[in-house]
């Protein structure tokens, strides 16, 4: 591949990894009107951006086709999490390995006195985390008087994750004539402020287009009941049996439960989240490399840098909190020209401002049903003819093992074990109540003999199904499929009970002893929520637990 522009070292290592040609964003920064000068680059995730400002930094590492001895690092490179700091040492290591780089990195989770070692010991790169390169720095054990050229890798992630001050101390420690690399797909305004203070007459370089920057993702809006999202993200898995896929959560306690319970259906999945240490962290992403998992329930902090290829499904399991943080999270997908999927599950009172949201993001979104059983198990049988009917050289022992099987067992029988082998080690797929199916319609399956359920909390006191239904569990002993509709109105709520659950139901409620963070709370039997959503007088009292809103906090952990 023509790199005439490139200095013949680091040419050879692209060769050497296979590299046709650059990226747009690689190409851009190698350009004659870039060299030498600061740079903003706004680039998609997945776009090769850490090769690119590896490429962009030649100038100021080589000497010829070497990089001078040195004690004070001449490149300093600031990620916001330990993972992608990880991930960008390991690139900068191969591409300047016959230059003879000495790369360091410092991260939180790892040990300070091995890396104050290394600094001390001469470094040309040095990447790390905010946090911990200003514990260095303060420390004296990073000196930056050398420094040639800093690069703030994903900034408006940085800033958002509040490492301003951070960042701050650490470019003013820099000489004043560095040069300074900003990335960052998106632009707010403190990635503004940003390079105003510390950049002089950077270039802006941007490679994402409205439609280049989502044209490998295909995006896809789920509208599903607040109680049947778990069931939602087991139907999306087995109906798209991804190779590796990500599931994102908002807090370390949704993680903890949805991996639980996909390990429990028997998914092969890991966990990242803020309380798992690097050694952890470094396990699961070695698991997901490895195949020997499939499914990684993740936080969004968690998950920024997880680098995986083979990613081609993304579960939004809780929304993002803005259209940034949705291309970020559906970024780990559709990545180096593959093709990926991203599902965001939409409980139906949120439906327009999901719809708002992919609006601000420039992103047509295909509004879906959740995959039922039903279609599922028919791309169950897709799946398997695919496999059965695909080209393939067979060994003798192969030969021989299907010439023993032939002479033992009939035709249909050899058919009929193939089926059930394919289907063993597959979790069954979950019953949804469809988002375009009102439950007005007619009752969900199983619950044609439902019998209705009140509880003295509602609107007024900030509950709503999320933490309705682990407390109507925990009380009535009951799965939470056992729970149908769950309406709730200002002062009270109502809930179904399946039939067959129902007995066991009431008699666990009479023998439940109330825990005192729940002392007044009344649970009987109803007729069903009123029609035109007014409370029945018969039943109006107030709500015992009325200077504790029950939702916010839940109930303590016994």
């Amino acid at each position: 591949m023509p790199h005439e522009q490139l200095p013949a070292v680091l040419a050879g290592a692209l060769a050497a990894r296979s590299y046709d040609q650059l990226t747009p964003v690689q190409a851009a920064v190698v350009e004659p009107e870039a060299q030498g000068r600061d740079l903003i680059v706004s680039a998609r995730t997945g776009s090769g951006k850490t090769v690119a400002f590896g490429l962009a930094m030649a100038g100021e590492l080589l000497d010829g086709d070497r990089v001078p001895w040195t004690r004070e690092p001449l490149s300093l490179v600031i990620a916001p999490t330990r993972e992608l700091a990880l991930q960008v040492s390991k690139e900068l290591e191969w591409l300047y390995a016959e230059a003879g780089a000495r790369v360091v990195t410092c991260v939180g989770g790892m040990d300070p006195m091995k890396e104050r070692r290394a600094l001390n010991g001469g470094a040309h790169i040095v990447v790390g985390t905010p946090g911990r390169l200003r514990d260095h720095l303060e420390r004296g054990a990073l000196d930056l008087s050398a420094l040639r050229a800093v690069v703030l890798d994903e900034a408006d992630e940085m800033l958002d994750m509040g490492f301003r001050e951070e960042l701050e101390e650490i470019l003013d420690a820099t000489p004043a004539e560095r040069r300074t690399l900003l990335f960052s797909a998106t632009m707010p305004r403190g990635i503004v402020q940003l390079a105003k203070r510390y950049q002089r007459e950077a270039l802006r370089i941007e490679t994402t287009g409205e439609r280049d920057a989502h044209s490998d993702i295909a995006y896809q809006a789920v509208v599903v009941s607040p109680t049947d999202i778990e069931h939602a993200v087991v139907n999306l898995l087995r109906f798209h049996d991804p190779e590796t896929a990500i599931l994102f959560c908002a807090t370390r306690d949704a993680v903890r439960r949805l991996h639980a319970s996909l390990t429990e259906r028997g998914f092969h999945a890991v966990a990242l989240s803020g309380e798992h240490s690097q050694n952890e962290r470094n396990h699961a992403l070695q698991a997901l490399r490895d195949k020997r998992a499939r499914v990684c329930v993740a936080t969004d902090v968690a998950a920024r840098g997880i680098d995986l290829p083979s990613v081609s499904l993304v579960i939004h399991v809780e929304l993002p909190r803005d259209a940034e943080a949705l291309q970020h999270r559906s970024g780990r997908t559709g990545r180096a020209g593959r093709k990926g999927i991203a599902v965001l599950l939409v409980p139906y009172r949120r439906r327009r401002n999901v719809e708002t949201m992919l609006r601000n993001a420039r992103i047509q979104a295909e509004w879906i049903d959740p995959p039922l059983p039903d279609a599922i198990r028919a791309m169950d049988r897709e799946r398997l003819f695919e496999r059965l009917s695909a080209p393939v050289e067979p060994e003798v022992e192969d030969r021989e093992l299907a010439e023993q099987l032939m002479a033992r067992m009939a035709p249909d029988a050899i058919a009929q074990a193939l089926a059930r082998l394919a289907r063993t080690d597959l979790p069954a797929p979950e019953d949804i109540l469809s988002a375009s199916e009102p439950r007005e319609a007619g009752p969900r399956s199983g619950f044609e003999d439902s019998l209705w359920f009140r509880i003295n909390a509602g609107r007024r006191h900030n509950a709503d199904p999320r933490w309705l239904l682990p407390l109507i569990c925990r009380y009535g002993h009951v799965q939470r499929g056992a729970i149908g509709a769950i309406r709730v109105a200002a002062n009270e709520s109502y809930f179904e009970v399946a039939g067959r659950a129902a007995p066991g139901f009431m008699a666990a409620l009479k023998r439940a002893r109330i825990a005192p963070e729940d002392e007044g709370m009344l649970i009987e039997p109803t007729e069903g929520p009123p029609s035109d959503g007014s409370r029945p007088e018969s039943r109006a009292r107030p709500h015992p637990m009325k200077n504790r809103p029950p939702v916010r906090k839940g109930p303590r952990k016994r």
